[in-house]
């Protein structure tokens, strides 16, 4: 039986690192995956490390072309919306999510994983982020309400037996800016007319606007997502990492169609405070797969 990555159920960690990295070589993805295969978090019972990894999925399907899950593609080309609202495209060759109590051994962790790679990668994109009062983002909404359990959650997230990549998730990583000055500026109802839920108990609406963000990624319509979003930045520039794990590409791909208005024209209302600094998927496979790539 295949099983995902233990660290992409870790609920309750407090400091998170992204680190995106290119191959030195487009020509030698599989030195890529292979050294990406070999590293292995801290062993340690106090303080631990979450390490996840994941690949552009083209480059894993041409290193791993039977544990490759079909029709799965990178972030290979902007998200342009009806009025011009644009979703970038940064994908990149490989992730690396690491997430554990604290940013001190986060911060050793990945400065080791980085030059344990030097070889065949180089670093990107980084981002660092941590919780925000519990469960909130920095709109100071609930996060995750829809969010399944942990029993429901690897179902969701990780694809079924009996196909290629089963075990494994496709990561859809974004690093979104929020205009602060702007949102705060609201009053608290109109906040949660754009939301579509309301800010202290996350409550849905009952008569949510059609362009509120609930409305326009309902996963009731478009599919159920795992998601662990947290915030980043500092005081003076931050937002939200959107981090959502799927067994399919689909209900991830159509939520951000839907947000930008493409199928209808009518765009999240969110989007008016938020933008979209980076986009890409990754395909995380499955534990069992990842160690055998460090033998290849």
């Amino acid at each position: 039986m295949s099983t995902p990555q233990s660290g992409i159920f870790a609920l309750g960690t407090a400091s998170h690192a992204y680190l995106e990295l290119d191959a030195r070589q487009q020509s030698a993805p599989r030195e890529l995956v292979n050294a990406v295969g070999s590293l292995r978090e801290p062993r340690t019972t106090m303080g631990g490390v979450n390490l996840v990894a994941g690949f552009r999925p083209e480059l894993w399907r041409e290193v791993v072309p039977d544990d490759a899950p079909s029709r799965v593609e990178g972030f290979n080309h902007d998200l342009v919306g009806t009025d011009g609202y644009t979703m970038p495209a940064t994908q990149h060759d490989a992730v690396l999510w690491l997430s554990g109590s604290a940013y001190d051994v986060i911060f050793d962790t990945a400065r080791q994983a980085i030059a344990a790679l030097e070889a065949v990668a180089s670093l990107a994109e980084e981002s660092s982020s941590w919780p925000y009062q519990h469960d909130r983002d920095l709109t100071g909404f609930i996060d995750g309400s829809e969010n399944p359990n942990l029993i429901d959650a690897a179902e969701l997230a990780a694809i079924p037996e009996g196909g290629p990549g089963a075990g494994g998730s496709i990561l859809l990583l974004q690093k979104w800016s929020h205009d602060a000055t702007a949102w705060e500026a609201l009053p608290v109802t109109q906040q949660e007319q754009v939301i579509g839920r309301t800010k202290n108990e996350s409550v849905e609406l009952d008569d949510k606007p059609s362009d509120s963000h609930v409305a326009r990624t309902d996963q009731d319509q478009f599919g159920k997502i795992f998601r662990r979003n947290m915030p980043y930045g500092t005081v003076a520039d931050h937002g939200t990492m959107f981090v959502g794990f799927s067994a399919d590409q689909r209900p991830l791909a159509t939520m951000l169609e839907s947000m930008a208005g493409l199928a209808d024209g009518v765009r999240d209302a969110l989007t008016r405070y938020t933008q979209p600094l980076t986009g890409a998927y990754y395909f995380v496979p499955s534990t069992q797969s990842l160690r055998r790539c460090s033998d290849l």
